[in-house]
């Protein structure tokens, strides 16, 4: 027997090894299972919502959640058939991103602390002044130094914000001490 007889042996993972490299090389299917699980939570919440007393016609609060979750159950599938086919995702070629430097902890840190400071404070003081304090902490945990000029403008953006959502669209946000003057 030559060894241009030998049968093709399809590659099949044995040794845990294989097992790893076979899960690298199809990592794409993680995303897959989170959109399966994102799917089926927003149909679970969708068809198990109480929507009797809003229901004024055939399209009501539940059509879109509805849609939104077989959406991603459907896109969980293809996903997962293409993954499977051999489909693999490219690199973003617009990405400037050096891996070789660390993580910057200081600016995640700062901003997760600017966030849960919003959270806090936006119903004691108000969106205005907790949405001021957001865009400026953003601002400045982001790199922005003009000590001057980024309070105005933070304090300017979250009173636009705080109008147009709550005259607007008629979405209420907590006016906090500022609400007989706004």
């Amino acid at each position: 027997m030559t060894t241009t007889d030998v049968p093709d042996v399809p590659d099949v993972p044995h040794e845990p090894r294989d097992r790893r490299a076979w899960l690298r090389e199809h990592s794409e299917l993680g995303v897959s299972v989170l959109l399966l699980a994102l799917g089926a939570l927003v149909l679970t919440d969708a068809l198990t919502m109480d929507v009797e007393i809003t229901q004024r016609g055939p399209i009501g609060p539940k059509t879109v959640p509805v849609a939104v979750g077989i959406g991603l159950l459907v896109v969980a599938v293809l996903l997962a058939i293409d993954v499977l086919r051999g489909g693999r995702g490219e690199a973003e070629g617009g990405e400037d991103i050096d891996l070789s430097e660390p993580a910057d902890w200081r600016t995640v840190l700062l901003l997760a602390g600017v966030f849960l400071a919003t959270a806090v404070l936006i119903e004691p003081v108000g969106f205005p002044i907790a949405g001021a304090l957001l865009f400026w902490g953003s601002a400045y945990a982001l790199g922005s130094r003009h000590l001057d000029r980024d309070p105005l403008i933070a304090a300017a953006l979250s009173v636009v914000t705080y109008e147009l959502f709550n005259n607007l669209l008629g979405v209420p946000l907590p006016g906090g001490p500022l609400m007989g003057v706004l």
